[in-house]
């Protein structure tokens, strides 16, 4: 799968085990930024299970953007959500994580972000996927006005492992949820 983003001619693509080469430095290097807090030893699982996660696995994908030089200017991810936070009571829809979109900093608000995320959105369907889950952190500015815009809303918020954390869900195929007062406040 391929498609042209006719405003900066940049080509989002699905990630191959041969483009992992470059792709995964360029998602550890943008985690460490973004993270600093964090131990950069520490590879997650999904990152070192990266080819059996979103290339290997039924409802994975892992998409790249790259500009007319061949450059990676980001990339977003879908992997089978792992129910690993049991308090947000998902039903048994088939479910599926949104990660690590990371978008280089001279191609933010262009619409590259968007242009990713509906392309990710394209291949869920595709695969069946009836919910799009995700989380992120307050401190990551306009990270949760983005993914309300995307039509994400809030499940909880709450703190994971001493950071406050929103997780948001987007169920494909069904109207968006009104915005509730919980998140207005949030995006203040």
């Amino acid at each position: 799968m391929q498609r042209t983003d006719s405003n900066r001619n940049i080509v989002i693509s699905t990630v191959t085990v041969q483009d992992m080469e470059t792709v995964l430095p360029y998602v550890i290097e943008f985690r460490k930024q973004l993270f600093p807090m964090l131990d950069p030893q520490k590879i997650p699982r999904d990152l070192q299970d990266f080819k059996q996660l979103y290339l290997d696995g039924q409802t994975g994908t892992f998409l790249q953007a790259r500009d007319k030089s061949g450059k990676l200017v980001g990339v977003i991810g879908m992997l089978a959500y792992d129910y690993r936070f049991p308090h947000l009571d998902l039903d048994a829809r088939k479910t599926v994580e949104v990660a690590r979109l990371f978008v280089d900093p001279d191609y933010r608000r262009s619409g590259l972000g968007t242009a990713l995320f509906r392309q990710l959105t394209k291949v869920a369907k595709e695969k069946a996927v009836e919910r799009l889950y995700l989380h992120t952190h307050p401190f990551l500015a306009g990270a949760h006005e983005f993914w309300l815009k995307q039509g994400f809303y809030l499940k909880d918020f709450c703190d994971e492992s001493g950071f406050p954390t929103i997780h948001m869900e987007l169920l494909l195929g069904q109207p968006s949820k009104l915005i509730c007062s919980a998140e207005l406040e949030l995006s203040k």
